[in-house]
């Protein structure tokens, strides 16, 4: 009896401080993010979408993409991006672990970055990137349909 009376504390105690220990990290993780003031990003997966006679249809395959945000001020909900046109305005926006960035272009598309606040390998958070886009025409190199990437950054 003494034996399962001690057994029973034992796992108590366990279940009572893994779930403080847990929110602690991840807390770590939620502070860490929310006063990024750069992030650089690296995409690995992407998933691409159209509409077909038939209905709609995915295609994932690897690719290699990267962005980065710098200048990032959550209070003001600001940040600027780096990408192969120059730099651009970026609207910012942090709730309960999720870092959005969304960016408009003049053309109309929006592109939404989401960095979370969990951990994929070495320190980096995961990561997601999508491009609300069509155009009739599709050019290679160019985003001409809905797209959606997979990967994570580095905070700083």
């Amino acid at each position: 009896m003494k034996h399962w009376i001690s057994t029973l504390f034992v796992a108590a105690s366990f279940l009572a401080i893994w779930p403080n220990a847990a929110s602690a990290q991840n807390r770590q993780l939620m502070d860490r993010l929310q006063g990024a003031s750069r992030i650089d990003c690296q995409f690995s997966e992407i998933a691409k979408g159209d509409w077909t006679d038939e209905g709609t249809e995915f295609e994932a395959s690897p690719i290699e993409f990267s962005a980065a945000f710098f200048d990032i001020d959550v209070e003001s909900g600001t940040a600027e991006a780096e990408g192969r046109f120059g730099a651009s305005y970026i609207i910012v926006r942090y709730a309960q672990g999720y870092l959005h960035f969304m960016q408009t272009l003049n053309s109309g598309p929006l592109y939404l970055t989401t960095v979370l606040a969990q951990e994929s390998t070495d320190g980096r958070f995961k990561a997601v990137h999508t491009r609300h886009e069509y155009t009739q025409v599709s050019l290679p190199g160019f985003t001409s349909r809905p797209e959606m990437y997979l990967g994570d950054c580095a905070v700083e």
